[in-house]
């Protein structure tokens, strides 16, 4: 509701409506600062050239803007850590300021309430009840989780590390390492079944990975407990490690094998997107770049 206007004196006013109209861009444009838009834009620019960084030729050219006032912006950033220069030159790249700042909005980072919605949307998809697990060193340890509509509610605690070879969203996150790596992770808990259904022997598993490495998502077909099966698919962070998994959980019916992959395709997409929201790559970038992993 728009306020009354108030010169100072009880009786001198008028009412809000009287006031002209104002179009939304230009209150927008009203609180924007231009030179501050101007330096984040800078730094998105210095972010996305080369590890040795960018000379203020290359940096006016992109900003749109004269050297002098690049320059000026450059170093007003640089001066705040936000940017450093390296001799000859100057060629600019980004600042200490940013890995501080970086680890700040990790510790603040409220994962479960970001993802909160992307599950809430799966849910109503699927009618499954789905979650969200973190990595904690090739574990899955889900931290948040929403029932679906009218379905069964699933004894699913959470801040718990479970087990990677038995789980859809551990499978998902092994996917996501080297076949070394899984090796050593499987080594270090072994591979103690479940059900009669969990993959105890470890060639089967790195088969069983490589499978969800090439599909972008990963099945637990009543490995993990009887009459359940889950899908699940990896996401990253802006570092590109994989930062955990989203997951649907369902009871085992027989299924057809196009709509395991239609749920697994599906999966899939929530997951981009909450690689999206913490700054990451969609899988099939991620996993074009990464390649195949021995």
């Amino acid at each position: 509701m728009a306020a009354a206007h108030d010169s100072g004196s009880s009786g001198d006013w008028r009412p809000a409506s009287a006031a002209p109209a104002v179009a939304p861009d230009e209150v927008a444009d009203r609180y924007t600062v231009r030179s501050v838009v101007r330096a984040m834009k800078l730094i998105e620019i210095v972010a996305s050239g080369p590890p040795d960084g960018r000379t203020l030729s290359d940096l006016a050219r992109e900003l749109g803007a004269s050297k002098s006032t690049t320059l000026a912006l450059a170093r007003t950033l640089t001066a705040s850590g936000m940017l450093r220069d390296s001799r000859p030159g100057p060629r600019y790249s980004l600042g200490t300021a940013l890995i501080r700042l970086g680890d700040i909005t990790r510790s603040q980072l409220p994962l479960g309430d970001i993802c909160r919605p992307v599950l809430a949307q799966l849910a109503g998809l699927t009618k499954m009840t789905t979650r969200v697990a973190i990595c904690d060193q090739g574990y899955p340890v889900f931290i948040e989780r929403v029932d679906g509509p009218g379905s069964v509610r699933f004894h699913t605690p959470l801040g718990q590390r479970e087990e990677p070879h038995a789980s859809a969203a551990g499978k998902a996150i092994l996917a996501t390492m080297t076949e070394d790596q899984v090796r050593a992770i499987c080594a270090e808990h072994g591979l103690q079944p479940r059900t009669s259904r969990t993959i105890t022997d470890i060639e089967l598993l790195i088969a069983s990975i490589a499978m969800a490495r090439g599909n972008g998502f990963a099945v637990d077909d009543e490995e993990d407990a009887d009459g359940i099966f889950c899908v699940g698919a990896a996401f990253f962070g802006h570092d590109r490690k994989c930062a955990g998994a989203v997951s649907v959980t369902g009871i085992k019916s027989d299924l057809p094998v196009w709509k395991v992959q239609e749920l697994g395709r599906t999966v899939r997409r929530a997951a981009d997107q909450v690689s999206e929201l913490l700054g990451g790559e969609r899988y099939s970038t991620w996993n074009l770049a990464a390649g195949a992993l021995a």
